[in-house]
């Protein structure tokens, strides 16, 4: 069985996390669902000062108190970033890494340059207007389509997201990745794609396409990009899958 540290993306805590978590534990695994530093149950915490750095810390934090061995590092979405810099610096401690509809980030990138310019300079806009120019609000969902597809979230998970997401400090948006993956050459590399990006892997974009290449394992979930929420049963079968 394996031991998993479930990294939520942007506006998330923990609580995105239970039920997959749920079905983990069910099936035997180890499971610790991590919240970082300004979001969820931790909302108080942030400051203007929370930024990239901080989730790397906060990931590695807790992997080293907990003194977690062989763990498997799920990054969801913007969650990707502070994983691929923790990865080097988890060294034997890191058995595997799961990118959950996301790609590992280049050293000198940031959230910001995943998206279009008009909508980076959007949000840009609404953190100095309406975020005392450091928090980002979630934003409405169909704005989300932005960030990726919202296919499965019914009326009540869209509520319950809307309800417990908190605002993102935006320097974690803001700052450039100063650490790139380092993790050793063994560390077992799996992506689980969901539909939008499960299009550009087929599509063979240029970018993405030492994901489709060994050491890379890919498993798809036919869903959109919050699979946490929409299918988290399915989601724990591919997770356990991948670790099978």
């Amino acid at each position: 069985m394996a031991t998993f540290v479930l990294v939520p993306g942007a506006w998330l805590g923990a609580w995105a996390w239970e039920e997959t978590a749920r079905a983990l534990q069910e099936l035997g695994h180890t499971v610790l669902a991590l919240t970082l530093t300004g979001l969820g149950e931790r909302a108080d915490q942030a400051t203007r000062d929370t930024d990239l750095d901080t989730h790397v810390d906060d990931i590695v934090a807790s992997v080293e108190q907990a003194d977690l061995r062989d763990v498997t590092l799920v990054a969801h979405s913007y969650a990707a970033a502070p994983v691929t810099a923790a990865a080097g610096r988890l060294g034997s401690r890191l058995k595997r890494l799961v990118y959950l509809d996301s790609a590992p980030f280049a050293e000198g990138m940031r959230m910001l340059d995943l998206m279009p310019s008009d909508v980076a300079e959007q949000l840009s806009r609404q953190v100095a207007d309406h975020g005392e120019g450091w928090r980002l609000s979630m934003p409405p969902f169909e704005a989300l389509g932005s960030f990726g597809s919202l296919d499965g979230l019914g009326e009540e998970q869209r509520g319950r997201v809307r309800a417990l997401a908190a605002p993102q400090p935006f320097g974690t948006f803001v700052q450039r990745l100063t650490g790139p993956d380092q993790a050793d050459p063994g560390v077992d590399r799996v992506l689980v794609a969901c539909n939008d990006f499960r299009a550009l892997m087929d599509a063979e974009v240029p970018m993405l396409a030492f994901l489709n290449q060994p050491p890379w394992r890919r498993f798809d979930l036919h869903t959109g990009h919050w699979p946490m929420l929409s299918v988290p049963a399915e989601l724990a079968d591919v997770l356990h899958a991948a670790v099978a």
